[in-house]
């Protein structure tokens, strides 16, 4: 809501040893920095990243640890699909986003991603979290502890954030006060029917949070209030004795933030939309030679977000379709094909950009760019 870049860039990141990344091992792994915050800062805005690896890599489609266990599989990938990141300020839960689920260069099939790779996979979405609701607890010249961690996250998450600080430029000192803070308890259902490795397991979870708080500047007193909530829904299914396995997300988010002044006038306003849909189908066959297997796999996964202000609006919807099989041997792919197909549009109120991408066996076959605007 800010048309004038953060005045401090501060990063919530680790020190440096093996890199500045936060490496969370668990769900009860979580890391914090210290940091103060200025006198004079009237609005602050945590922008977080995630990248999931290990047993989490592909969090979306790990089952249930009690699949595993009764059929004895070997694989550290459970605990269930649904994997929440939350930041905190001293301990209080402040905040929290299910991430896209970025699908990295060698994941699914790796012959999808050349030349065209997955969404994010070469720029990781970040998320912003507006603080500025919670000055009044910052704004007290002690050091306050932000921390990151990831609800039934198993290992691991490399996890960081960058805190924007606005300052007022008129002023030494700033007074705030946050009065509202609704944080329910996380609303989660979880369904499991399985004999032997063929079954179906399914989590549905929402969240509704609201805060509000004041903030009073040689800008006067302004009143920001934001309300987020979210709805989540993984299926997860396993058919002829477990080599067909399909996973189906859809996940919604709705943001929204407003600016009172002191005459109760709407000063600021802006919503913002986000749609992660998401379908893996992988299906084993066996080969003529019983050290290898083949692969066919399928994946369909899109970025949609969509943000509208009293002045603006703007809108990107990010799509990626891929097909394709492959011949493994251990942990190495002989042969196979794949197909990806890439749709990626642009619009605000003034400019539109849309361009089609199409790869095959790792060339690209068709590549088309549009400027024009749908009347």
């Amino acid at each position: 809501m800010n048309e004038s870049p953060a005045d401090l860039i501060i990063p919530i990141s680790d020190d440096g040893d093996r890199g500045f990344w936060f490496r969370v091992e668990g769900e009860r792994d979580s890391h914090s920095k210290r940091i103060r915050i200025p006198p004079n800062a009237h609005r602050v805005v945590l922008e977080l990243y995630v990248s999931f690896h290990g047993n989490d890599e592909f969090w979306y489609s790990n089952p249930p640890d009690s699949y595993i266990t009764t059929n004895g599989l070997s694989t550290g990938r459970g605990n269930g699909a649904y994997r929440e990141v939350y930041v905190t300020i001293d301990g209080e839960a402040v905040g929290s986003e299910i991430p896209f689920p970025v699908i990295f260069t060698g994941g699914i099939n790796p012959l999808f991603w050349g030349p065209i790779v997955a969404i994010g996979a070469f720029d990781l979405p970040s998320y912003d979290m507006d603080l500025t609701p919670f000055l009044g607890k910052l704004l007290d010249g002690a050091e306050h502890s932000f921390g990151i961690g990831v609800t039934q996250g198993i290992s691991f998450w490399l996890v960081n954030a960058n805190l924007h600080i606005w300052l007022d430029h008129h002023s030494l000192m700033v007074q705030a006060s946050q009065f509202n803070h609704k944080r329910p308890e996380l609303t989660i259902d979880r369904q499991e029917e399985f004999i032997g490795l063929d079954g179906t397991f399914e989590v549905e979870a929402e969240r509704e949070t609201q805060i509000a708080g004041w903030v009073s500047s040689s800008a006067g007193n302004l009143t920001t209030i934001i309300s987020q909530g979210f709805s989540f829904k993984n299926s997860i299914r396993f058919q002829h004795n477990g080599t067909y396995k399909l996973v189906k997300q859809k996940f919604r988010t709705k943001k929204k933030m407003k600016v009172i002044n002191g005459k109760g006038e709407l000063v600021a306003s802006m919503k913002v939309k986000r749609r992660y849909p998401l379908r893996v189908i992988t299906k084993t066959q066996p080969c003529l030679r019983s050290d290898r297997y083949l692969l066919v796999t399928n994946v369909s996964h899109a970025f949609k977000e969509k943000y509208s202000g009293s002045c603006f609006s703007n809108s990107v919807n990010n799509r990626q379709d891929s097909g394709g099989w492959m011949e493994v041997k251990d942990h190495s792919v002989l042969s196979g094909e794949a197909t990806t197909r890439q749709n990626y549009s642009y619009n605000d109120r003034f400019n539109c950009y849309s361009r089609n991408v199409a790869s095959a066996s790792g060339r690209i076959i068709g590549d088309f760019t549009n400027f024009e605007c749908e009347s």
